[in-house]
């Protein structure tokens, strides 16, 4: 069978990352669409040459813009390229307008579309992530679900029961690979001077968080009660975006905030590895903490991955006086939680269901 593996942000390469490794392992037909959606593939082939990934077939470059025109300009040139190229089955991962446009363009071209972390919801459809992921598990043939949770509820949407497919996160099986690989590539810790368990992590980049006033000046507040209380810095890798704000809100770093510059991924693995506990409003984030046992303080009014909070791996702070509550709770936690997104085979089963599949229908 031939597969095509549609991705167009770093977090998709991330959680691709295993599902291309074991198309080559198992020498499947495959090729990788790179749809440019935050980056060009020129900026990115650095990340793939991180990561020890084949470089991409085809590359769109759609570049940012607004939801609708990016969309469509996504969807245009998917849909050429399946129709030159066309493959027997699709894969999409997230909730990207990358995925939107993938699983769209598939569908109408009536290929078979596996929809890689299907089931995920925050029930908040205020965020366009909710709306892509939904349209994405409603057109997808195979619904590729992280946990016993996503799968309820997907099958309470009215999803059949044969499309639906445990297979655990490839966030997993990424997490463990890529830090291996970054091992032999970087030493942030000392490089940046820090001891292991003495440090805290955060990130911020969302919209709704650092273009609002209140919310950004409760996070920095946030952060400076936690130095004041536990001594530790905050080792804050921040998005260019986050950056700008504060300087246009006119607020100061807190002091025990200590501002770097983005990191790549195999660095900010490391880096979040050996943290005390990790502050953010990313998804992915959230789920490589609870993966590698660090405690999570989400900055968010809600998750689309309640199972990590569930477990006790993470707790939901908002930005305000919470904060530094969740945190004196999290910093106590013995990270002796169930596993929740499985053992790191979730690439396997997902390609061994695929095959299983065109094996039978051919």
């Amino acid at each position: 069978m031939k597969i095509a593996i549609i991705l167009g942000t770093r977090p998709e390469i991330i959680k691709m990352s295993p599902i291309i490794r074991e198309c080559e392992k198992q020498g499947l037909e495959y090729y990788i669409l790179h749809t440019g959606q935050h980056y060009s593939y020129e900026m990115d082939k650095i990340f793939f040459e991180q990561l020890k990934l084949p470089p991409a077939k085809y590359n769109l470059d759609v570049g940012s813009d607004l939801h609708g025109k990016q969309t469509a300009k996504m969807l245009a040139g998917i849909e050429e390229i399946l129709i030159k190229d066309r493959p027997d089955a699709v894969l999409v991962q997230g909730d990207t307008n990358t995925v939107l446009a993938g699983a769209l363009a598939a569908s109408k071209l009536k290929i078979k579309i596996g929809h890689v972390e299907a089931g995920l919801r925050s029930f908040d459809r205020t965020m366009p992530e909710e709306t892509n992921r939904i349209i994405a598990d409603h057109t997808s043939d195979y619904l590729f679900a992280p946990t016993e949770n996503s799968k309820r509820y997907l099958l309470n949407e009215g999803i059949s029961h044969d499309k639906i497919f445990v297979t655990g996160n490839t966030v997993v099986d990424a997490a463990y690979q890529n830090l291996e690989i970054s091992r032999d590539r970087a030493d942030i810790l000392k490089e940046l001077g820090l001891t292991e368990k003495e440090y805290f992590v955060a990130t911020a980049h969302r919209a709704e968080n650092v273009d609002s006033k209140e919310r950004l000046a409760g996070i920095l507040n946030g952060f400076s009660q936690i130095y004041k209380e536990f001594g530790l810095p905050i080792i804050f890798p921040a998005h260019p975006r986050t950056v700008k704000m504060i300087g246009e809100f006119g607020f100061k770093v807190p002091e025990g905030s200590i501002l770097i510059e983005p990191l790549g991924y195999l660095e900010f693995l490391q880096l979040e590895s050996g943290a005390k506990l990790v502050f953010t409003d990313s998804g992915g984030v959230q789920e490589e903490a609870c993966v590698l046992r660090i405690p999570c303080v989400t900055l968010r009014d809600n998750t689309e991955r309640p199972e990590t909070v569930d477990v006790g791996a993470n707790l939901i702070a908002g930005c305000g006086e919470k904060i530094i509550y969740c945190t004196r709770k999290m910093i106590k936690s013995d990270c002796e939680w169930e596993k929740l997104y499985g053992n790191g085979n979730a690439a396997e089963l997902t390609l061994s269901k695929l095959r299983c599949d065109n094996s039978v229908q051919k």
